[in-house]
């Protein structure tokens, strides 16, 4: 099989090169990825420059853009041939709950909702991880195994692995996606040159995070497995929003 490997955090990210051990072994691999990084990019489109593909010496193709530009390039008609299933990270921090929105490794794992499989997003829950090996192995054992799993289309397995040693690992866990509060607020700074402006801040602790959820999951040293759709459609919603509409005409 054809992989298509990307991420967020660039093409000479320490997670994308771990990825590509893992896998390039057993399959078919080509990385595109942003040539810096591009983490909170989501599912941003460079629309008002040239995208430009700079091939490395390990052979890895960096562009300038988005992790969505990376994957939208790759998948319809840069490679060829078209990779069959599309693999972001192994990212360098969580994606859990609200993060799912912000998240450029994400965004590139949607970007690849139109293959034959079901594209994954892979984060490891550190951001100066020591178990990068944990997450390589569970990449690895997901993608052998993937042929077995019907799922329906454009769906996207969402990936979050505690940073611990492999035989420390709980196991995996089916996971919903939990929510986080509210973030601080922005870090109001001054230039040296007298000029204001702001830092965003950290994300909000998890909120919505008891057991089922991708938060509890991680927190019992398990890994998480959330499937992700493209409909955002709030179904629940229509029985109290049509008598509104109703009402206003």
């Amino acid at each position: 099989m054809k992989l298509l490997l990307s991420n967020d955090d660039g093409v000479f990210a320490p997670g994308l090169a771990a990825s590509y051990d893992a896998l390039s072994s057993c399959f078919d691999c080509q990385v595109v990825a942003p040539d810096r990084d591009r983490s909170g990019a989501s599912s941003s489109l460079t629309l008002d420059q040239l995208l430009r593909p700079e091939t490395h010496a390990n052979g890895f193709i960096s562009i300038n853009g988005t992790p969505t530009d990376c994957v939208h390039l790759a998948v319809n008609g840069m490679l060829d041939p078209v990779p069959e299933m599309v693999i972001s990270g192994i990212n360098l921090g969580a994606n859990l709950g609200d993060d799912v929105l912000y998240s450029g490794t994400v965004a590139a794992a949607f970007e690849g909702r139109f293959l034959n499989h079901p594209a994954i997003a892979v984060s490891l829950c550190s951001r100066s991880p020591t178990h990068l090996s944990t997450a390589a192995y569970v990449i690895r054992q997901l993608i052998t195994g993937i042929d077995e799993l019907q799922l329906p289309k454009r769906t996207v397995l969402n990936v979050n692995i505690p940073d611990l040693p492999l035989t420390a690992l709980n196991g995996i866990l089916l996971t919903r996606l939990g929510h986080r509060t509210r973030p601080a607020k922005p870090a109001k700074l001054t230039d040296p040159r007298g000029k204001e402006g702001y830092f965003i801040a950290t994300v909000g602790k998890g909120e919505d995070a008891g057991e089922g959820t991708d938060f509890f999951a991680i927190e019992q040293g398990y890994v998480s497995v959330t499937p992700l759709q493209v409909d955002k459609t709030h179904y629940q919603a229509f029985s109290h929003v049509e008598p509104w509409l109703e009402a206003l005409l």
